[in-house]
């Protein structure tokens, strides 16, 4: 199998077909709702497989077919898309934790899983979802990205609202990218704030939202005193399998960035995703923020294709 990495282009046509049935496996925010409302938009009701205590309940994925499966349930996951027909997996939304492997069940599935699964895990976040998207593309399902799924969310380059970024905003902005492009590259996080010229913080495993309300706290800190702005920029990770975990923004993002007192959000154009955008838009704009999409690196910046 030839994975999918940032370096190809994500404006593709949906790859699925008139019989296809879409599996989504559902994490945490915005995204698996959009997936399954533009599914059932084009006449195609998906089955939503939910991760337990990650959905969020204002998404709705209830109204659709459904099952709740826990992580330490995850050697079921193919029988399980299978006797619910399906074809094509997404699979879309935050994940917060990673399976407890002796909390899972024994049986002649679990030998043959578990021994993939800890080697993969010992590789980073990249190295786990590589690992689903190869396990399942060898039980015989096509596994999709939700910009193929839903190509609007896919960021444009240049300004998204009404409001520029100042100069002093791209020196920040450029600090930024060159921190998220860093710890991308150590499969670390995908995001990274800069104020003054500087980065003062990096995404790890918390997620964006801690990361940003990390900020706000850090506003009192003697370095950062009387300092004011500072941009959050989010980037692909170089060679990242572009079918799963794209970097996104969406209102909550906007909300906790102009909590953290920042100026700004940039994301890479072309290779992250925009949820609610009309929506996202409306309200950086009534706050006074502005959001961009920077220019993509070329492959060579990238690594080239994996």
């Amino acid at each position: 199998m030839t994975a999918m990495t940032r370096t190809e282009s994500l404006s593709r046509a949906p790859a699925y077909g008139p019989d296809s049935r879409i599996g989504i496996i559902a994490g945490g925010g915005n995204l698996p709702g959009a997936i399954a409302e533009e599914l059932e938009r084009h006449g195609k009701r998906p089955f939503v497989l939910m991760v337990e205590g990650e959905p969020d309940p204002q998404a709705g994925l209830e109204r659709y077919d459904h099952e709740i499966i826990a992580l330490e349930q995850a050697p079921s996951l193919v029988a399980r898309l299978r006797r619910h027909g399906i074809t094509h997996v997404v699979m879309a939304g935050e994940i917060k934790r990673r399976p407890r492997i002796a909390a899972m069940r024994p049986g002649l599935g679990l030998l043959r899983f578990v021994p993939a699964l800890i080697r993969a895990m010992a590789k980073g976040d990249d190295g786990l979802l590589r690992f689903v998207v190869e396990w399942l593309e060898g039980s015989g399902f096509k596994v999709v990205g939700a910009h193929q799924i839903v190509p609007d969310l896919v960021a444009v380059e240049g300004q998204f609202g009404k409001v520029a970024p100042t100069a002093q905003d791209w020196r920040d902005l450029e600090a930024a990218r060159v921190a998220a492009e860093t710890i991308g590259a150590l499969d670390i996080g995908q995001g990274a704030v800069a104020i003054g010229g500087r980065a003062i913080a990096l995404e790890g495993i918390e997620g964006t939202d801690a990361m940003l309300e990390r900020v706000r706290d850090l506003r009192g800190h003697g370095r950062l005193a009387g300092k004011q702005r500072g941009v959050l920029v989010k980037c692909a990770k170089p060679g990242q399998e572009a079918r799963t975990d794209l970097p996104s923004i969406g209102p909550r993002t906007v909300e906790g960035a102009h909590a953290a007192g920042l100026a700004g959000i940039a994301v890479e154009a072309g290779h992250s995703l925009v949820l609610d955008g009309p929506e996202m838009i409306a309200h950086a704009d009534a706050l006074g923020l502005f959001v961009i999409g920077l220019p993509p690196k070329g492959p060579a910046a990238r690594g080239g294709a994996a």
